[in-house]
Order: structure tokens, then C-alpha cells, then sequence
């Protein structure tokens, strides 16, 4: 049973008697999975991303909440997107499933659009729907209380439901600010719909409102931070906006985000502290700094100068949704955040 009240492990108890096969990750790392983390731990959180993918794995989703509801360091969850895998029919039905597993989560959840659920539903195998009746669902069936989170202990969020995008939201928390974003993969819903060579008027009609509230969101996010002297700024979303799978960017996969990226590259470069971005999408664990000097992004993106102080990490999810990341905010020590890879037992 999970005690709610503040919970406060060093990290040598997390890593020594709750999971001992967790390994801790490097904040800062370029990818490799060598312990580094050190401090008191001030506030606990765990991301996931890409699950369920499939019948076997949505019918084991319930016992990943379940583990994640029994590790008593957590203290909040969020969900980067994709609740489905990209070949799967985005019914009524099947969001409402996913919707009952949320609410089995003890702690507050956000989470966070993929672009599974509503921005690849046009494909014939997804059942050919027009991807913004999805998306108008989703917001139905997933935010029918705009400025509160998901879970079974809801907490208050800041929501853009005013600009008609409930799903972006941001809080506070350990003296970190954080951000959702709707943000989300085959180039931020650009990718032209079934049986179009382009996108259509009502396609780039969202775009262009959606990520005006993200950018909107990005700029308060940080301008909170400011007033507030917070430490660190965390931002959560869907799309890996720079793969490092990819050797030459293109236009027709990564355009829709500049806008985004250039939001996040100018706020980041202007703050005193550093800057986390959490994503799912590419499905494998990954942990770098995106705008640093000598990145191909930066000339992709337009971004004049390097970010240093910007690190991503992308969580392991589709068939390799194989654990969480129990992030933890230090209360003192060289790094803000640290995290730690969960791996799922069941």
C-alpha cells in the first residue's frame, strides 16, 4: 500500500532494496547506462511511453500500473503517448480500455498525445477515421476535467483548455517546472493523410493552432521558472524531434517541429538552469544533448547558437517497453535530475 505523505530515500535505498536490478542512469550521459546519481532525493517520478503495444501487451498494461503503483518512492507518473501500436484500430472501445487502466493509478498521471491514437488513424488498418475526430475524442475520453490529472489521487495542473488543447498542461514540483506538450510523431501530423499527396486545409488548420499552444506553453513554462527561481525545467512529449537514427534530416519527416524546437532553444539558451526533455516515439532508451556545439540539428532547426545546458532522454517502449524510468529530482548534489531504469517483472 502506498503511504501518501512525502517520502524522502536516499538513492542508495532506492537502488539497494527496491529493485536491484534497477541501473542507475547519467543525467547527463550520452547514451550509456553507468551509474552516476547521488543526493537526497527531494521528489520521485516514473515515466513510461509506447505501451500498450498489442494484445499481449495490453492485457499485462494492468500489472506495469501495478508495479509502478507498488515502487512507495513514486510519486507522480507520466505517460509520453502512443496507448496503442501503430497497425491497431482506434476505436471508442479501445480508448475507453485504456482510460479504466489509467484510473488504476494511485499516483496523479499525465499523459502525454501520441500520435498512434489520433494523428495515424486515417491508415485503412487503424480503421481509416478522420485523425481530428480522433483527436477530438481523445480529448473527450481523457480529459474530461481539464486543469486536473488523471489517476486515483488527482492533482491540479495549468491547462490550455482555453485554447482548445486540455492535454497541454504544466506544475510544479521540488522547485522543478514542467510541461506536456502535444507534440507528437510523422512530423508533428504533417504527413499527408490516406489517399493525399499533401496535407489538408483542416490537417495544417490543427498543426498550426496546436503548436502555437505548445509554443505558447514552452515560453510560460519558462517564464514560470524564472519568477518562481526554479532549478530545473522538464518538458514531456511524444515525438523524437531529433533521432539519432537518422543521419540526414528531412523536411517531410522533421519540419513540423522547428517551431517547437526553436521555442525550446531559445528559452533553454536564456536560462540559468538545466533543461530536461522526456520522449518516447523511437522506442529505445537514449540519453544525449541534442543542441550541443557540433550537432547536425542545430542547422537543421535554424538554431544560431549551441544549448549546452538541453539534455533528452527517450524512454524504451513498443516491444521494448520492457521498464520505467524512476526519475528522481535531488534535493542536493551536482545534478538536478537523476534517473534509474525500473525493469518490469511480471
Amino acid at each position: 500500500m502506498k503511504r501518501w505523505h512525502r517520502i524522502t530515500l536516499t538513492l542508495a535505498a532506492v537502488t539497494g532494496t527496491l529493485v536491484a536490478a534497477a541501473v542507475v542512469l547519467s543525467a547527463c550521459g550520452s547514451g550509456g547506462r553507468a551509474a552516476s546519481a547521488s543526493g537526497d532525493a527531494a521528489y520521485t517520478f516514473a515515466v513510461i511511453g509506447d505501451i500498450p503495444y498489442g494484445d499481449a501487451a495490453v492485457a499485462d498494461f494492468p500489472k506495469a500500473i501495478a508495479q509502478i503503483n507498488a515502487d512507495p518512492a513514486v510519486q507522480w507518473v507520466d505517460h509520453l503517448g502512443d496507448i496503442k501500436n501503430g497497425s491497431s484500430a482506434c476505436s471508442d472501445e479501445y480508448f475507453q480500455q485504456i482510460k479504466t487502466d489509467f484510473d488504476q493509478f494511485q499516483d496523479p498521471l499525465v499523459y502525454t498525445v501520441g500520435d498512434n491514437e489520433w494523428t495515424d488513424c486515417h491508415r485503412v488498418d487503424n480503421g481509416g477515421y478522420n485523425p481530428l475526430d480522433r483527436l477530438a475524442k481523445i480529448r473527450q475520453v481523457f480529459f474530461p476535467n481539464p486543469g486536473h490529472t488523471l489517476g486515483q489521487h488527482s492533482a491540479a495542473v495549468q491547462s490550455q483548455a482555453d485554447l482548445g488543447v486540455p492535454e497541454n498542461v504544466r506544475w510544479q514540483r521540488a522547485d522543478v517546472g514542467f510541461a506536456a506538450l502535444d507534440v507528437v510523431g510523422s512530423n508533428n501530423s504533417l504527413v499527408p493523410w490516406t489517399g493525399q499527396t499533401t496535407p489538408t486545409a483542416e490537417q495544417t488548420t490543427e498543426v498550426r493552432g496546436r503548436t502555437s499552444a505548445s509554443v505558447q506553453e514552452i515560453h510560460d513554462t519558462f517564464a514560470d521558472a524564472r519568477r518562481e527561481h526554479q532549478r530545473a525545467v522538464v518538458l514531456l512529449l511524444q515525438a523524437d524531434m531529433f533521432s539519432p537514427t537518422v543521419v540526414v534530416p528531412s523536411p517531410d519527416d522533421f519540419s513540423g517541429f522547428q517551431p517547437i524546437v526553436a521555442a525550446i532553444a531559445q528559452e533553454a539558451a536564456a536560462y540559468h538552469g538545466p533543461v530536461y526533455l522526456f520522449n518516447g516515439d523511437t522506442h529505445v532508451y537514449n540519453s544525449d544533448a541534442p543542441l550541443a556545439a557540433g550537432s547536425k540539428w542545430l542547422s537543421f532547426y535554424g538554431i544560431s547558437q549551441p544549448v549546452p545546458n538541453l539534455s533528452r532522454v527517450t524512454v524504451d517502449g513498443s516491444d521494448n517497453a520492457i521498464d520505467y524510468l524512476r526519475v528522481t529530482i535531488n534535493r542536493t548534489g551536482p545534478k538536478v535530475l537523476t534517473w534509474t531504469s525500473v525493469p518490469f517483472t511480471f
